[in-house]
């Protein structure tokens, strides 16, 4: 009798075997959701000059103070100075110089003013935006009346206020989002270092498969595992490839993967792992030569997914893993062992799956066969505050057939192997799903 895997066993040797993809350099927008290689340095300051964070007037502090709407500060307007201004005026005692927002702050200014707080050069009442006019029919000249006082630097967005040149924009290990491409792009950079997302190919095995959409003879099914498991991938952060079913057949199976391994940086197949399959699966993919070795099928002391395969094909040594094909075992193998693959190969860090403590509820005792880690479909609720622990309830039964309470869980109860039931009340380990 071959040996019997425990699970965490089982993923420490495919972890083990399993190598980050090599860094490469993309564009800006082609990194979204990969993780950055290097640490990246502010070059130059952000914002890079002292600009406006209002439409208003710049202003030297003293020539504004202690104005009031009964009392107006009245100063000659300049000009305007607008965002991307190159050529800006210099304010002197009793200047103002009409600025947008993002608009460089003319030498000799110390503040803006809001245009709320003037009478937009209009010589009547506070102005309600820029659209008012200086006294000037051009908008650029004439005066303007200040009715609040600034203080220095008010209004003002200052060189390196949001970064410093040489400080730490991002540490290696950063997954790239939308506001760290924005911030990678506000800083100059077109390019960024990273590990890929790696592409995953999935492929499902069985005579009896048909695609959804098509009519079922007697004995057939629809293929759910290869839309669950792309999309599962695609969660992960993989580029992922569906292939269609593929019949019980080694010669086909083999040609079929061979075909896929020069899209793929790991390869999972559903299906063909059970007893019943089990020397058709491993002849097809024994004959598809790897540096490592073919494929190794297992006994995981584990309940779903009890049979497991996993190694290394091609000339590239592809990662491999073949997972049982019931959808829920299919399913909960995918999270324990094809997702942190992913992870690895990726570069991310943690690969596992948050695991918290949780109270079960209801009124129905658990059961789990001896000598294997059960993982049972689950609700969380995360712990009230003050509470260390929150609460979780089981979905279903723990058919490995039932994919409609897959469909509901958020979580999955794990009853460790050395318990054989777990009873509303008891305090176990959860892991958390997205």
């Amino acid at each position: 009798m071959s040996e019997t895997w425990s699970v965490d066993k089982h993923l420490e040797d495919i972890l083990r075997r399993v190598r980050p993809l090599e860094p490469i350099e993309l564009q800006l927008l082609d990194a979204q959701g990969c993780v950055l290689v290097d640490e990246i340095t502010v070059p130059a300051s952000l914002p890079p000059f002292d600009n406006s964070s209002m439409d208003g007037y710049a202003v030297r502090t003293a020539d504004v103070e202690g104005s009031t709407r009964e009392f107006p500060a009245v100063l000659s307007v300049l000009g305007d100075v607008a965002a991307g201004s190159a050529d800006l005026p210099t304010v002197g005692p009793g200047q103002a110089a009409r600025i947008m927002t993002g608009a460089p702050l003319p030498p000799g200014a110390e503040a803006v003013v809001p245009v709320e707080w003037t009478d937009g050069g209009t010589g009547g009442g506070p102005a309600d935006s820029m659209t008012a006019r200086t006294t000037d029919p051009g908008g650029a000249t004439g005066e303007v009346r200040v009715h609040r006082p600034v203080t220095d630097g008010q209004y003002v967005r200052a060189r390196g206020s949001d970064v410093r040149a040489g400080t730490v924009a991002l540490p290696a290990g950063t997954v790239l989002g939308a506001p760290q491409l924005g911030l990678l792009a506000a800083i100059g950079l077109g390019k960024v270092t990273v590990r890929p997302n790696p592409r995953v190919v999935v492929v499902s095995t069985g005579s009896e498969l048909v695609q959804p959409g098509g009519s079922l003879e007697h004995g057939q099914i629809h293929d759910s595992n290869s839309y669950m498991l792309t999309a599962a991938a695609r969660a992960a952060g993989a580029i992922s490839y569906r292939v269609g079913a593929v019949a019980d057949d080694p010669d086909t199976l083999r040609a079929t993967i061979e075909d896929q391994l020069i899209r793929a940086d790991i390869v999972v197949t559903s299906g063909g792992v059970s007893v019943g399959a089990y020397d058709v699966v491993k002849e097809a993919l024994g004959g598809v030569d790897g540096a490592d070795g073919s494929v190794e099928f297992r006994r995981l002391a584990m309940q779903p997914g009890k049979p497991q395969g996993f190694g290394l094909i091609g000339a590239e040594s592809t990662p491999l893993l073949a997972l049982p094909g019931n959808p829920v075992s299919s399913y909960v193998s995918f999270e324990l062992f094809v997702r942190p693959a992913i992870r690895a190969l990726m570069g991310r860090d943690p690969v596992r799956r948050p695991v918290v403590p949780a109270v079960l509820t209801g009124d129905t005792v658990l059961h789990s066969p001896a000598g294997r880690r059960q993982f049972l479909r689950g609700a969380y609720t995360p712990p009230a505050p003050g509470e260390k622990a929150g609460t979780v309830r089981a979905v279903g039964g723990s058919g490995s057939h039932l994919i409609a309470a897959l469909a509901q869980a958020d979580a999955l109860i794990v009853i460790p192997e050395d318990s054989e039931q777990a009873a509303p009340g008891d305090e176990l380990d959860v892991i958390q799903l997205d």
